[in-house]
């Protein structure tokens, strides 16, 4: 389910967590921000805090509420720590709960709302907001979730009880902190990231994202000072000024972000110098606060020049330049705007980024050449307005109308109209994520086609990378593409597919199930084999020791047959509690659905969640070779298969002939450096764990090819790496296998897209004793808006 470099966390989780909250989603009042490394080695604040939000339309009473903190591993005998609130938390607002102070830092918070003397854990702990001052008895995630007094609860790091997945990113000098929207989707891993603190009471004094507690005094007078925005933003990605202090830059308001906690405006100066490589434009950092500027005013703006690095530092992102804890003085109104900058086919240089000579890849404090380096142009262009004529969509819409379109009309043009990653070292340098600041949203697929100008301010976050955060939309042109339909596998052709169901359970609605099944018995022409990834468990993600899929795998096939498509029978090993990684509680695993009336499973016993398949001879027929178990797990005792999904090894029979299939889901992709951070080139820290499984899943095949030189092998599956990667290539290795995606015209290989990049992580791969095999990627998913799975279902038909 992860493509390129993804923030850890998202799909595919390498960490198997214990029990999991489940609240309900608030509409106001929730956990803005957490912090508990106040006063800590390498702090600027003195005190650990927490941070109320209020996203609702009129104040929130807290009366009789509290804010309450449990040790992230807790035992029997910890107990819930409380701190009394009273007032409240405006409208739109934020609330200050001041807590414990440690031995360092040399800033302190601003006045806080409320105060405590509880020491937060700088790394994981449990914060709840509870609508009583008595402290809590829970101690764990399921017995919180059914405690009605809790309104909202954040568990960070490591923490035992939490909503959905821990929030990561907590450190001595990073908070957790909800997105801009305060969204409660009961998951803290998707709500809440990594961020420098930026604690603000309910008067709206505070620092933003790492800024000054108390904004300085308003200037008496609005005549510009010393530095200008260019001076700011200088000629490397950090400011020359971080840290310090600037009074009355000018600059004339171009956009501004009115919702959330990340709320602020952007600044372009009207007189720019004459060096390329300087931005002219800088984000005004409010946090909580609505702005109270209009688009076209002019203005001077006081406040400390900041570093803040979306997502957290950590997962080696590129840092915004900022201007927190403002003052802004409005000089005049109505000004013109400066010219948006046009990003064309030409704009872009074809080499995406620099290579530093230091150990650590970091190019931060390189000169940038905006005209050699195409991520130095966007950087030289941080927070300025730009604009984008008519492009092609090279990633589909998501729930937030954001989508990837492409500035390079012919680079790698995929067959349906995508772009198509060739190589580490070809970054497809046109690619843009274009959302909108007005709240307008778009539906459009791969393929479609924006029209007209995509206007407004060039912005950087931790997902994606650049942006354009538009004023103004263009409109969406039908490209045409259709979901596609493979050919039914004639009489003596054995057909095997593979689909990732994208985390199926029984909690997933009906329509889900039913969608999927569509697939298998239309798209995919009701395959004789189907490998499964990312079956889960009776109750998903619901933690109480479950491992059993009986239930998912019965309702999966009873759509199949309502669909028209044929009675399958299915066999797995179901995975050892919380071993297989996944999401938490999920217990997923491959799994094999087959036709019985065209393919035979050939069942031998003794196969479980820790005992190792073997190839063995079959002594009744010479050299024939046969498996010591089937279902069976390959080596699933290794280390290389830990917090991750095994592979699933079968025997199948079909026309007399025996058929070995493997079913794959290797561990993800999250923790790689993204692409488009700050570390050049990025390390790719989870290939490690992918190429050792490619060794193991190599190294069996190669023992019943050694037993057997004819033997047909089909293996397949979501191997979350690319053609081109180390794991494809070990896994290939000594000719063992063959990648079918290979043999297929060059802008046709491609199961995902991920980032506007059309890629491959989903293979099917032969043994040379089967010869001439068909094989097709069917795009029905991956390309659209709207989509049963995020991955693309392939098959092979052997004859």
């Amino acid at each position: 389910m992860v493509a390129l470099a993804l923030p850890a966390g998202l799909v595919g989780s390498l960490v198997a967590f214990p029990l999991v909250a489940q609240a309900t989603p608030s509409p106001d009042a929730v956990i803005a921000e957490v912090y508990g490394g106040g006063g800590n080695s390498g702090a600027t604040l003195t005190h650990d805090f927490v941070e109320l939000g209020n996203s609702g339309d009129a104040a929130f009473d807290l009366t009789g509420w509290s804010v309450q903190y449990l040790s992230g591993a807790p035992t029997g005998t910890s107990k819930w720590q409380a701190t009394p609130l009273s007032g409240a938390i405006p409208a739109g607002g934020s609330y200050l709960v001041e807590e414990s102070k440690g031995t360092g830092g040399d800033t302190a918070l601003p006045a806080p709302d409320a105060a405590g003397t509880i020491a937060l854990s700088g790394t994981s702990g449990t914060i709840a907001l509870v609508h009583s001052t008595t402290p809590l008895t829970c101690l764990t995630a399921a017995d919180c979730a059914a405690d009605g007094s809790i309104k909202d609860l954040v568990g960070f790091g490591t923490a035992v009880v939490r909503e959905g997945s821990p929030a990561t990113g907590a450190g001595n000098t990073t908070s957790v902190t909800r997105n801009a929207a305060l969204t409660d989707t009961d998951n803290n891993a998707a709500d809440l990231s990594g961020a420098t603190p930026s604690p603000r009471n309910s008067a709206g004094a505070g620092g933003g994202n790492g800024g000054d507690p108390t904004p300085p005094t308003p200037p008496a007078d609005p005549t510009p000072g010393d530095l200008r925005i260019h001076d700011i933003q200088g000629t490397t990605r950090l400011s020359p000024y971080a840290g310090a202090t600037v009074t009355n830059v000018p600059g004339v308001v171009t956009a501004i972000r009115a919702t959330g906690s990340s709320r602020g405006f952007w600044i372009q100066d009207t007189r720019p110098d004459t060096d390329p490589s300087t931005s002219e434009a800088v984000f005004v950092f409010t946090g909580s606060v609505t702005p109270q500027v209009k688009v076209g005013d002019s203005v001077v703006v006081t406040g400390k020049i900041s570093e803040y690095y979306p997502g957290g530092a950590s997962t080696g992102g590129q840092s915004v330049t900022e201007l927190t804890g403002p003052t802004t003085t409005v000089v005049s109104s109505g000004n013109a705007l400066p010219a948006a900058e046009l990003i064309d086919n030409k704009t872009l240089a074809d080499v995406y980024s620099p290579t530093p000579n230091q150990a650590d890849g970091n190019i931060e404090k390189l000169a940038l050449r905006p005209t050699k380096y195409a991520l130095d142009w966007l950087e030289s262009r941080e927070g300025m307005l730009v604009r984008v004529g008519t492009s092609r969509v090279v990633g589909a819409s998501n729930s937030y109308g954001e989508t990837w379109i492409t500035t390079k009309p012919s680079q790698n043009k995929t067959s349906r109209g995508g772009t198509l990653y060739n190589a580490y070292d070809e970054v497809n340098q046109g690619r843009l994520l274009v959302a909108s600041l007005t709240g307008e949203q778009i539906k459009a697929d791969v393929g479609d086609t924006l029209a007209g100008d995509s206007t407004g301010v060039l912005d950087y976050a931790n997902y994606g990378g650049y942006s354009v955060q538009t004023t103004k939309l263009g409109t969406v042109e039908s490209g045409g593409i259709q979901r596609e339909v493979t050919r039914q596998a004639e009489e003596d052709e054995l057909s095997i597919a593979t689909y990732n169901v994208e985390n199926l359970d029984p909690t997933d609605p009906q329509s889900k199930f039913d969608e999927l099944a569509k697939a298998v018995v239309k798209n995919l022409a009701s395959p004789d084999i189907l490998s499964l990834e990312e079956i889960q468990d009776n109750n998903g993600a619901k933690d109480d020791g479950t491992v059993a899929a009986d239930k998912t795998l019965a309702r999966f096939t009873d759509a199949i047959k309502a669909a028209g498509g044929p009675a399958y029978e299915w066999r797995g090993i179901d995975p050892q509690d919380k071993l297989d990684g996944g999401e938490p509680g999920g217990n997923i695993r491959n799994v094999f659905l087959f036709n019985p009336k065209r393919v035979s499973f050939v069942d031998r016993p003794g196969g479980d969640a820790t005992t190792a398949v073997e190839a063995v001879t079959n002594s009744k027929k010479g050299k024939e070779v046969t498996l010591s178990v089937s279902p069976g797990r390959i080596n699933p005792t290794s280390t290389a298969w830990k917090s991750s999904r095994k592979p699933l090894v079968g025997e199948f029979t079909f026309h007399g002939e025996p058929y070995f299939v493997i079913g794959n889901h290797f561990n993800s992709k999250g923790g790689d450096q993204p692409i488009y951070g700050r570390f050049q080139p990025p390390v790719l820290s989870s290939e490690i764990q992918r190429l050792a499984q490619a060794k193991e899943v190599n190294t069996f095949v190669a023992s019943l090819l050694a037993k057997d030189k004819k033997a047909k092998v089909v293996v397949l599956g979501d191997l979350n790496d690319y053609g081109f990667s180390a794991p494809l290539a070990a896994l290939t290795d000594g000719g063992v296998l063959k990648d079918l995606m290979s043999t297929l015209p060059k802008s046709e290989r491609y199961s995902y897209v991920y980032d506007g990049n059309s890629q491959t992580l989903d293979h099917i791969l032969t043994s040379p004793g089967i010869k001439k095999p068909d094989y097709d990627v069917v795009h029905i998913n991956a390309e659209f808006a709207e989509q049963a799975s995020d991955h693309d279902p392939q098959v092979a038909r052997l004859r």
